[in-house]
């Protein structure tokens, strides 16, 4: 193991930059709560958007990120480890197409490209034809093309893009047969456009307001209109209406294919969601919005959509694990519901496709999935044929058998195929898949099982190069998330080939909060039960160290968003674990966090510590309440994106300035770095070069705290005989 102390021994001893304290003290339900970084958060005298940057602020981000940049861009190796990593970043990347029409519509990146261009197609395996090129837009590459919705003629592409990752979608209109730019533009955080079966106009969702998120709204555009004129069908609540929904995420809607339904929903909560069905052939009639309620204040979500006069609905109402149900449209509420799909005690439903006279169901067993075709009736097709175990998506359009099914696993990479849902078992014909720089074959995967600290058995993924012994030397990197119903599920990365070329090892543990084994599972890491997502994550650690993988000095642990939240309190609970961490673009102070941008739309998730009940259960574990003055914390790394529409980047920056004043760790040794970007957001739309930049970072960080390559000789992993994927 490498002396990381030699990496500074030539330059003089460095500390990150002061900052000020200024304390704040609140008294909430009777508690004492100290706060000596509250102007880190910036300008908190507008109520209605706290958080504003200020120039002192301002001043202590630049010095910060300046920094991490001395610390982080003097590491030996960097420009190696780049070099290493721009090939395996440059993969091509393909998404499924949407088909309108027999016109094939996708996006594809290739190379050095920062963002994916859209294509289309005349035909299966027509010639590809570029039809909206983000650098064409934009040559910073900073804008994203963030979704694509073509006409059902196929002659008109509805798209939305946003820039610099504010998530302020733009929709926009062009033609696709000369390419020319419809003077329409709709604005404020666009979603895409659902399109009536002449092409005369779309159901769409937005913002009344993009700098309210609290302020959803459904609403119809016809062609040729002024969209100030837009008709409102669905809004979001207001505080004085209804105090509990006005902050969630509010509504959505979901318009049939021939024209006909619109099923309109409401989220209560991060679980559940109300449903009612609207004639709108009766809307454009008349222009009054009639809601036959579907679903109204049961637990748990439905979504869905009508096909010749039934209304289907996915839906984890009466059904944890999740079922496919069907009701007349004349009276679909949940009395007359039938299951067509039953839940099923070994595997949890996904998502439901629709195809022509079928529908393709993925089942989420054991945090893998398999897709089942189904006819209209529920009975079963079979299991579309995939290459092994990993995670599917399917594509289909309800006009058409043909489907595309996205295959991907941390040993496969991600390839489209094309399926006939009329012949599920029939060999899926490759439609795309790029070359990668690496050996797939080089790595292995097990799924493993551990107790977590009540008992409850949580599994793993352990993806490593092929020989690894668990000898408890082998650098490894944890990473989780364990929230919000969302599953970590295999997928293929090229850039992690990097990592398990130079022995390490990739654990991803399924937590509970996440999706991987129903609603149940989710629950279980909510509210006052959020601490059992904390404990699974640490008995992960735990194990990976007594099962000889690895040890405390060579662990380090990854997450972002709610991840991070996941590592900020791994890190302020057991310090002792892991070498470093990252945490990125994360929620650290929860008992201030809701008042800051979206983040109401998560109190039914977390809690708010404006009840007293759940401030207890809050207080107990926000990561920026339990830094400790003289504890021996982990070097951590913190991120942010200046431009971040979820998490404002005063939690990093406040996490920051605590932990960087608290930690008994040498600063040389264990360095507390925050790096704020400038040009970002949340993570989504960021361009390739700025993706590499983040990956060189947090990799050569990582690297050099696991003593992964000796700084006297600059060699980062592998030696002269390294290869690049082998």
């Amino acid at each position: 193991m490498t002396d990381r102390s030699r990496i500074r021994q030539s330059s003089p001893r460095r500390r990150p930059p002061a900052t000020r304290v200024s304390r704040v003290v609140d008294i909430m339900h009777g508690h004492r709560i100290v706060d000596d970084y509250r102007w880190l958060e910036g300008d908190n005298s507008d109520s209605s958007g706290p958080g504003r940057m200020t120039p002192e602020v301002a001043a202590w981000t630049d010095a910060q990120n300046a920094w991490t940049r001395e610390v982080l861009d003097s590491l030996p190796g960097r420009r190696e480890l780049e070099e290493r990593l721009r090939p395996l970043m440059e993969t091509t990347s393909v998404s499924a197409p949407i088909v309108r029409a027999n016109r094939y519509f996708y996006s594809r990146r290739d190379g050095s490209q920062n963002q994916p261009v859209i294509y289309w197609r005349e035909g299966v395996d027509g010639p590809d034809r570029v039809l909206i090129d983000p650098a064409g837009l934009d040559s910073s590459g900073l804008t994203t093309v963030s979704w694509i919705s073509p006409s059902n003629d196929g002659r008109r592409l509805a798209y939305g893009t946003y820039r610099a990752g504010d998530e302020n979608t733009t929709l926009r209109l062009l033609d696709v047969d000369t390419g020319r730019p419809d003077p329409l533009v709709i604005e404020n955080k666009v979603q895409p456009a659902q399109w009536l079966p002449d092409d005369t106009g779309f159901v769409y969702q937005n913002l009344a307001d993009a700098a309210d998120p609290y302020s959803g709204r459904v609403l119809f555009h016809a062609l040729g209109s002024d969209p100030a004129d837009d008709p409102v069908l669905f809004r979001q609540f207001t505080r004085d209406e209804n105090e509990a929904l006005a902050t969630t995420w509010g509504p959505t809607g979901s318009l049939s294919r021939d024209g006909r339904w619109l099923v309109l929903g409401y989220w209560t909560d991060t679980r559940s969601n109300d449903l009612w069905l609207v004639d709108f052939e009766e809307f454009l009639r008349t222009g009054r919005v009639n809601r036959r309620p579907v679903s109204i204040g049961t637990p748990g979500n439905a979504f869905g959509t009508v096909v010749d006069g039934v209304l289907l609905l996915q839906t984890t109402k009466g059904a944890p694990r999740g079922r496919v149900v069907a009701a007349p449209v004349e009276s679909p509420d949940e009395a007359n519901w039938r299951d067509l799909v039953p839940e099923r005690d070994e595997a949890v439903i996904e998502a439901v496709s629709l195809a022509q006279d079928a529908m393709v169901v993925t089942w989420l067993r054991n945090a893998s999935n398999v897709a089942e075709v189904f006819d209209m009736t529920g009975r079963s097709r079979g299991f579309i044929r995939q290459p092994g175990i990993g995670s599917v998506g399917v594509t289909t359009d309800e006009e058409r058998t043909e489907a595309f099914l996205t295959f991907t696993s941390f040993n496969y990479p991600t390839t489209i195929f094309r399926v006939d849902v009329a012949d599920p078992s029939r060999p899926p014909e490759v439609w795309q898949q790029p070359d990668v720089p690496v050996d797939p074959s080089s790595v292995e995967v097990r799924q493993v099982w551990y107790p977590s600290r009540d008992g409850t058995r949580i599994s793993m993924f352990l993806v490593h190069r092929r020989g690894l012994r668990p000898d408890g030397t082998n650098p490894t990197l944890l990473t989780g998330y364990g929230g919000f119903n969302i599953s970590l599920t295999p997928s293929f990365s090229a850039p992690r080939f990097q990592w398990f070329d130079d022995g390490g090892l990739l654990a991803i543990p399924n937590l509970r909060g996440g999706g991987e084994y129903g609603d149940d599972w989710h629950e279980a890491g909510m509210l006052d039960r959020k601490q059992n997502v904390f404990d699974d994550f640490i008995a992960a650690a735990e194990w990976l160290i007594a099962e000889r993988y690895t040890s405390p000095d060579r662990l380090a642990i990854q997450g972002g968003s709610n991840g991070g939240l996941l590592t900020g309190a791994f890190v302020t609970q057991r310090p002792d674990l892991c070498r470093a961490a990252i945490v990125a673009v994360p929620l650290l102070d929860m008992l201030r966090y809701h008042h800051f941008l979206m983040a109401r739309y998560w109190v039914p998730e977390y809690g708010s510590a404006d009840d007293p009940a759940q401030f207890e259960v809050l207080a107990a574990y926000s990561p920026y309440h339990h830094v400790r003055p003289g504890v021996e914390y982990p070097a951590v790394l913190l991120t942010a994106g200046e431009h971040d529409t979820r998490v404002h980047a005063m939690h990093a920056r406040k996490m920051a300035a605590a932990l960087q004043a608290a930690t008994a760790s040498d600063p040389e040794e264990r360095p507390i770095l925050l790096w704020v970007d400038r040009d970002a957001g949340h993570g989504q739309g960021k361009p390739l070069n700025l993706q590499l930049r983040d990956l060189v970072d947090q990799r050569i960080f990582v690297m050099w705290q696991l003593g992964m390559f000796d700084p006297a000789s600059a060699d980062v992993g592998g030696g002269a005989e390294h290869r690049v994927g082998d």
